[in-house]
């Protein structure tokens, strides 16, 4: 899809509710530590409207622009995208470790140094890349737009420590991340979203596992 993608190598993270996050949601507890034993590549950024663009042909986004993150896109749509790339929607674990890349707070940095969120955004998308990093090298972890999983969304947090996965099936698909839309407290690591997969929202986008 020409976007580049980071190798995330395998290791373990703390899921849920950081300490001392005052923040949390019932759904963010128990905090657990799980273990992945397989690394994986993710999307540096958010997929591109670009991207999104060249890989289904068509672009449906409420922001227009070629570096801005691909909106509004329902979790169908993601599933389908990395499919057609040999790729997939990466798991909440997996997401969650990515994003925390070694650290244990509720975000990875300096909130308004590394995200797009209502404070700062201007009731708008931006530009895929142009906060500051984690320590994986990946950008938009949080903010920008709210990011898709693969995981079924379960309102028990962690019920597996080696590769979680989640349930195998239920009703909603989770998200990760906040967005530009989102106050504070809800762009953080930990936090859960919900939407049922064919649902659209101008603050969801999505990045791809490359396998």
């Amino acid at each position: 899809d020409g976007l580049k993608y980071v190798w995330i190598p395998p290791g373990s993270v703390t899921t849920g509710c950081s300490e001392a996050d005052k923040e949390c949601y019932e759904d963010e507890y128990p905090s657990r530590k799980v273990q992945l034993t397989r690394g994986f590549w993710l999307a540096q950024t958010e997929v591109t409207q670009a991207a999104f663009e060249k890989v289904m042909g068509y672009n449906h986004s409420v922001f227009e622009g070629a570096t801005l993150p691909a909106d509004s896109i329902t979790w169908v749509e993601a599933d389908v995208y990395c499919t057609a790339i040999g790729g997939r929607l990466p798991s909440a674990a997996e997401w969650e470790y990515a994003a925390r890349a070694g650290t244990t707070g509720s975000r990875y940095g300096n909130l308004d140094d590394v995200a797009w969120y209502w404070d700062n955004a201007k009731f708008t998308t931006h530009p895929v890349g142009k906060k500051k990093p984690n320590a994986f090298g990946l950008y938009d972890m949080l903010g920008n737009v709210v990011e898709w999983t693969y995981t079924w969304y379960s309102v028990q947090l962690n019920q597996e420590n080696i590769n979680p996965t989640g349930p195998s099936t239920a009703e909603y698909k989770e998200l990760r991340g906040g967005g530009w839309w989102d106050d504070a407290d809800l762009v953080r690591a930990s936090y859960r979203r919900r939407f049922e997969p064919t649902d659209q929202d101008y603050n969801i986008g999505f990045r791809c596992v490359a396998e």
